[in-house]
């Protein structure tokens, strides 16, 4: 089947990776939008959603014939979003907060073609293992922290500090398959259509 690229509105090596695992055309582009422009009212579904809409609308203007993929990941405890840690110190905090705790991640994600879009949102739940400083800090020189939600990976050496989940994993990582797949549809292509071989 052949079709135009996709555009993915997103700079993550995780969701390129993820949607590599198809044979799907697409180019990788980063969307020029403020994340901080959102304001977070407490509900981390409708938060993720409207980040990955403004990504989305940023992108559409650029490629107006495209069709795009955008998607926002947060993670969620105790009524705050935990984002991208600014410091490896705010990350050091940030995974002291989560140890031994449960938490949720959202990932907002949009398709959109023209006037439409098409919005869903996904979501995990992680329990950490208890984690002691200096296994943080290890951890926190090893793995790329700061370009991640809640400043850490599930993924590879990552996933040491994971005690157990529930969910889809790639939901985690940044780019949940099912609802991709639930949304290209949409726009008139399935995935099952670009399954590539292993």
């Amino acid at each position: 089947m052949s079709i135009k690229p996709i555009v993915l509105g997103s700079t993550s090596p995780r969701r390129r990776e993820i949607l590599e695992f198809f044979s799907i055309p697409f180019r990788q582009v980063s969307p020029d939008f403020d994340e901080n422009s959102v304001p977070f009212h407490g509900d981390p579904v409708s938060y993720a959603q409207e980040v990955a809409r403004g990504k989305a609308e940023v992108l559409a203007r650029q490629f107006p014939h495209d069709i795009i993929l955008t998607a926002d990941t947060v993670v969620h405890k105790g009524g705050r979003l935990f984002q991208k840690p600014a410091s490896f110190q705010e990350a050091h905090q940030m995974l002291r907060e989560l140890a031994g705790q449960k938490h949720e991640v959202f990932t907002g994600v949009c398709i959109a073609k023209g006037n439409q879009q098409f919005l869903e949102a996904e979501k995990a739940t992680v329990e950490f293992c208890q984690l002691t400083d200096h296994e943080i800090d290890e951890y926190i020189k090893t793995v790329h922290t700061l370009d991640k939600a809640g400043g850490y990976a599930i993924q590879k050496g990552g996933s040491l500090i994971v005690k157990r989940l529930e969910g889809c994993y790639y939901n985690i990582m940044g780019l949940p398959i099912q609802t991709v797949r639930r949304l290209l549809i949409k726009v008139g292509i399935d995935l099952w259509h670009f399954l590539k071989p292993i």
